[in-house]
């Protein structure tokens, strides 16, 4: 690594390279493309970003020539904030481009040519119609979680970028999980890519505890209430299903009075960005948020991710829960269980080879640890004459 980029890293207090970096890296240095698939928190953004800024030291000013591809704001702001960190000591400059914001800062960093962009699908191609970006210069191309892009319906309008780029290039192709789906898309994109497989065995890491918690679907708040209660939880991500159980779920907390933040799909950017901002400086003790948080939130020193609702499919349980227990540290990960979501709670225990550890709730002390079996009402029926 070049000088500037080892203080960059020392900064960071970076000691040694993840799996995934140690194993990407240099391919990636020598200029080849990389099929890239490792669990959430991993260190890709690194992985991808420190080949990235070191081709670029060697590169005029004025032109942006590499272009990273993720499916949410969160996630873009996330990887623009860390390539920063680590370009410190260059003069390279990063723009993060997504929806939700105005586009003139956005026009002025694609007119001034700043050397990294990265940028949502939806919202690079409005520039690109609306002639405020030009792809031309591109000559290495990074998508980060394609999984979920793909989950996302950004397959179409990905493919509509690829016809913008330059053919010659360098491709990294990062992703936590590898589906079939997203195969044709690999031969397109890649040309005789360092394979690089981490995620055969999917599983959270192991400083992770994770619990589960059997209660019916009606008595759910209180329960997080309750546990809530606790000095333990000082911090916590509560995942729900839904826009309206979040919105629902976060009135219920401040009706607690429990400072509580909110994020999904519907709030504006500024909304998203003031409800994170302040859960990071510890203003709001929950963070309640739908599975476009799953991915792309950073925060040091989260305790606890609550899956308020168990998540569908079964492969986003393992995003959710590594938004904790990131970098080696420890966290804890706890799953309330209603009886109809006993067989998504089984589709995970067999993704991730485990069986979860179940607890007691407290609601509930002398109950079963198995979710309460639904009540069934017989009504009589009249026959018709």
């Amino acid at each position: 690594m070049p000088p500037e980029l080892l203080r960059g890293i020392h900064d960071l207090k970076f000691t040694e390279p993840t799996p995934i970096q140690a194993l990407s890296i240099p391919p990636a240095l020598e200029g080849r493309d990389v099929l890239a698939g490792a669990e959430t928190g991993s260190g890709k953004s690194a992985a991808f970003g420190l080949p990235i800024l070191a081709s670029l030291l060697k590169e005029p000013p004025g032109k942006s020539r590499a272009l990273i591809l993720a499916p949410t704001r969160e996630l873009t702001e996330q990887i623009a904030a860390h390539l920063r960190k680590l370009a410190k000591h260059t003069s390279i400059r990063v723009a993060p481009v997504y929806g939700g914001v105005g586009f003139a800062p956005q026009a002025a960093a694609f007119a001034r040519g700043d050397a990294i962009v990265v940028a949502t699908p939806g919202r690079l191609l409005d520039h690109i119609e609306r002639g405020t970006a030009t792809l031309d210069a591109i000559r290495i191309l990074v998508l980060d979680e394609a999984d979920r892009m793909l989950d996302m319906g950004f397959l179409p309008s990905v493919h509509r970028i690829l016809r913008r780029l330059p053919r010659k290039r360098q491709t990294l192709f990062f992703s936590a999980t590898l589906p079939y789906a997203i195969s044709a898309l690999v031969r397109e994109m890649l040309h005789d890519p360092a394979r690089i497989e981490l995620t055969a065995a999917p599983a959270p890491v192991e400083t992770l505890k994770q619990t589960l918690y059997a209660v019916p679907q009606e008595q759910k708040t209180d329960l997080l209430v309750e546990l809530l209660k606790s000095s333990d939880i000082y911090s916590a991500i509560a995942f729900t299903r839904t826009k309206s159980r979040a919105s629902r779920l976060a009135a219920q907390l401040q009706k607690h009075r429990i400072e509580t933040g909110l994020v999904h799909g519907d709030r504006s950017q500024a909304q998203r960005t003031h409800a994170l901002e302040n859960f990071k400086r510890g203003k709001y003790r929950v963070l309640v948020a739908t599975d476009v948080a799953a991915r792309g939130i950073d925060i040091a020193g989260l305790g606890h991710v609550i899956n308020y609702d168990v998540p569908t499919p079964s492969g986003e349980y393992l995003h959710r829960v590594g938004r904790t227990a990131r970098a080696k540290a420890a966290g804890d990960a706890i799953t309330f269980v209603s009886s109809e979501e006993e067989p998504l709670i089984r589709s995970i225990e067999y993704l991730i080879g485990t069986r979860i550890s179940r607890s007691k709730n407290p609601l509930f002390p002398e109950a079963s640890t198995e979710a309460p079996k639904p009540r069934v009402v017989y009504r009589s029926r009249r026959r018709r004459r």
